[in-house]
């Protein structure tokens, strides 16, 4: 391909708006263009990016066995209403609209993703034990209602995923779930190793998706909006939802002091409160109360801790829990809210561990304008169900005690064992060897396409530009005439060009008529793995000259040796890229 024949809009403006570096150097080097906030066209150099990627994913998936389909973006809310994700997706699920009930567009939702209208074609066709397991996959456009898109194609209303779901008649065994979740993470590993991407493997909460275990892939990069948590000596990785932490020891730190109440007129946060007492607010217990599943629940964390509220679910053995309003905290505690605390509740009340430790401290008086101080827990109040049901914060430590680095994140790919949680809600059961009706078993597998670019520009870029991977680069080769008015010049030049795509090497010749300053500069900045240098001083030498963008090694080979030389080169980057399937170690 000849640049002048090509469309490459590069430009030397960073964009305003424009903060994490994928999000400049996409708009920067001619990738994406905004339409409107969170939904971006594809130029063509990145949509030559965001094709390789997709058959990257779809070579994987089809290896691991799953079958591809297409599913419309459309869905019946009917759907989402029996199980219950109308609710938990609240205004993510983006709805067409209408006029009344009797309007159609009323009752259509856009799909975020796709397990309701999976597991209705699995209830309409998977009638046997026979036909499982099966897995069916599809690449499609996703859209969900972001309040704030924002860091370019990481976080938008509109997305490419491939997402893919699995049916089983057993968790364990042959066929099962177990073994199909296992293999769609080893090809998870493949995808992502294949790319480019210095991937890692945490383990994950679930979110509205549901499920009883998950997995997440992150590629950690300052630009990423999640954290995960690693332990130091790489025995343990989560995100931060997950993580779980090792008990905070008794430092013995109390003197067994009485029970005081406090006027605190008005104070009813923990920084007003820690102030006012001259404490810290670490010495504070932070009462919470929750509605779940239609019964107040009581969370008792440390003043400078937060709880975890998928972790307090998980601990209280129900589906959810939501914060309750002001009408429910006055009927528990009997005051306004900013004032509750554990002495005297007569409601199930779950402490994290680190409330379990704590000695004379200072919590809300279940009185307005009142707090308590030497509350000292077993004493003053009894703790029925103590667990780690809060967030994990620096200094903190990994299960086997190993110390926590915190990193920030992008989630490029997330699986879920999902159980039989769509299944039971939409009726998708199959029968047994013994004729009996049971709910499938399901997985489901989800990649953010457009999200492996921008993370793969993330981990590579450097302040020139983007250092693409070989296999997801738009060309793997540029060829750069340095005096289009120089016969032997571009003869060589155009030359290479024939025997490198001769060859099968994708390879954009750079035949503007421009100053070299120029033409490096759009080189870099677009990121082609390599470039070809032809120019009258170097071909006076007999040689043209061959740089590796991401080293900057440059490399001069006689002209009828570059064709072999770079071939190599490509495939050996290709097969490193294609074998290297194991994540990322810090």
């Amino acid at each position: 391909m000849k640049w002048t024949a090509f469309f490459v809009p590069t430009s030397k403006e960073i964009p305003a708006d424009a903060v994490v570096p994928s999000h400049q150097l996409m708009i920067r080097a001619g990738i994406i263009r905004q339409v409107v906030a969170g939904a971006y066209s594809y130029l063509p150099l990145g949509y030559r990016t965001l094709r390789k990627v997709e058959n990257i994913v779809r070579e994987e998936m089809n290896r691991a066995g799953a079958i591809e389909l297409h599913m419309p973006a459309m869905h019946p809310i009917e759907w989402w209403e029996q199980t219950g994700r109308v609710k938990a997706m609240g205004e993510v699920l983006l709805r067409l609209g209408g006029t009344g009930q009797q309007d159609w567009r009323s009752r259509t939702v856009l799909g975020p993703t796709h397990e309701e209208v999976v597991t209705e074609i699995a209830k309409a066709y998977l009638k046997s034990y026979k036909q499982l397991p099966i897995t069916l996959y599809q690449i499609q456009t996703k859209f969900r209602g972001e309040a704030r898109p924002k860091s370019g194609v990481l976080r938008t209303r509109e997305f490419l995923m491939k997402d893919a779901y699995s049916f089983h008649a057993s968790k364990e065994g042959r066929g099962g779930l177990d073994e199909t979740y296992q293999g769609i993470y080893d090809a998870y590993c493949a995808i992502f190793g294949r790319c480019g991407l210095p991937y890692l493997v945490v383990e994950a909460e679930s979110g509205p998706i549901g499920g009883d275990a998950s997995h997440e892939f992150m590629v950690p990069t300052d630009a990423g909006e999640d954290y995960l948590v690693q332990a130091e000596d790489g025995s343990y990785a989560a995100n931060l939802e997950r993580a779980e932490v090792h008990p905070i020891a008794d430092r013995h730190d109390g003197t067994n002091a009485p029970l005081t109440q406090v006027y605190t007129p008005g104070l009813s946060t923990i920084e007003d409160v820690s102030r006012f007492l001259h404490c810290e607010p670490g010495k504070l217990i932070k009462t919470i109360i929750y509605e779940a599943e239609g019964t107040p629940l009581v969370a008792l964390v440390r003043g400078d801790h937060q709880v975890n509220e998928a972790k307090l679910a998980r601990v209280a053995r129900v589906g959810s829990v939501a914060p309750a309003g002001p009408d429910l905290i006055r009927q528990v505690t009997g005051a306004e809210v900013g004032f509750a605390g554990p002495v005297g509740l007569n409601v199930r009340v779950i402490a994290d561990q680190a409330v379990t430790v704590m000695h004379d401290a200072v919590t809300g008086a279940n009185k307005t304008d009142y707090h308590v101080t030497g509350v000292n827990p077993g004493r003053d109040f009894e703790i029925r169900e103590a667990a780690d049901i809060r967030t994990a914060v620096e200094g903190d430590r990994a299960p086997n005690g190993s110390p926590l680095d915190f990193r920030k994140c992008i989630e490029v790919g997330h699986v879920f064992k999902l159980g039989t949680k769509y299944s039971d809600a939409l009726g998708a059961t199959f029968l047994d060897a013994e004729g009996k009706a049971r709910p499938m078993i399901m997985g489901c597998y989800g990649i953010g396409l457009n999200r492996i670019v921008a993370s793969a520009i993330e981990a590579w870029h450097d302040n020139q530009g983007i250092c693409w991977p070989m296999s997801i680069a738009p060309y793997q080769v540029v060829i750069c005439a340095l005096d289009m008015r120089d016969e032997t010049v571009v003869a060589t030049a155009s030359k290479l060009h024939h025997n490198l795509e001769a060859a099968g090497i994708e390879v954009i010749y750079d035949d503007r008529d421009a100053r070299p300053g120029f033409k490096f500069n759009d080189a870099e900045l677009i990121g082609f793995p390599l470039r070809i240098t032809v120019g009258k001083k170097t071909l006076a030498e007999g040689k043209i000259e061959l740089q590796t963008r991401r080293t900057g090694a440059v490399e001069k080979l006689a002209p009828e040796d570059v064709v072999a030389n770079v071939a190599a080169r490509v495939a050996r980057a290709l097969e490193l890229e294609r074998t290297d399937r194991h994540p990322a170690r810090s």
